[in-house]
């Protein structure tokens, strides 16, 4: 791994430049030894920057296996419908660089992911994904696990009804039925259909 001086200036202050090195050595981009653990989450989190450096970072969940070694260096996830903004893909059109976070809750590993991003509308991959509009590949630059030390730990998950799953048709998100959003969804949105079943409400902010 290749330290910045900004690192450098404050592993010298705390005297973790050797732990830093010993740790460092061991960040490369081969994803072999970390396919089962990658393939087994059912979320990442996505850092982003776009042309001027402005971050964004996303949370993205799916059914485990949505994140796809697809080779040794190289992962692949799928992009389902949201809020329209595109945030995170549009930033990656603009600065291919990506930073993702894996963590697995039941006790606490998680394994950090830098690398470059690609989108190809054309992409075989997309057809393989249930419910995927886009798919995400990213070459790795450097991979390797990190610190459980401060991650807080918790019990058995309820996947989100909004997952897509090969078959079944996944309700519409209560805040597209909002007359706030009348007039703004995309041609052929699932919560234009009165006959759709709407997922109960969810407590906001």
């Amino acid at each position: 791994m290749d330290y910045r001086d900004s690192h450098r200036r404050l592993q010298d202050r705390f005297d973790t430049r050797r732990l830093a090195d010993r740790l460092g050595s061991v960040a490369g981009d081969d994803l072999t030894g970390f396919r089962d653990f990658i393939e087994a989450r059912d979320m990442f989190f996505l850092a982003t920057a776009d042309a001027d450096g402005q971050p964004q970072c996303s949370y993205k969940g799916g059914d485990p296996g949505f994140v796809r070694v697809v080779d040794a260096s190289t992962i692949a996830f799928p992009v389902y419908d949201g809020n329209g903004m595109f945030l995170s893909v549009g930033n990656l059109t603009e600065n291919p660089l990506v930073g993702l976070l894996f963590i697995d809750f039941s006790h606490g590993s998680r394994l950090r992911l830098t690398g470059k991003a690609s989108i190809d509308p054309e992409d075989p991959l997309v057809a393989e994904f249930p419910g995927a509009t886009m798919v995400v590949r990213v070459r790795a630059s450097a991979v390797f696990p990190n610190c459980r030390r401060y991650v807080h730990t918790h019990g058995p998950t309820q996947r989100s009804v909004f997952v897509p799953v090969a078959g079944e048709q996944p309700p519409v998100p209560d805040w597209k039925k909002d007359e706030w959003f009348d007039g703004t969804l995309p041609a052929g949105d699932p919560a234009l259909d009165d006959t759709h079943p709407v997922a109960p409400a969810i407590p906001r902010f």
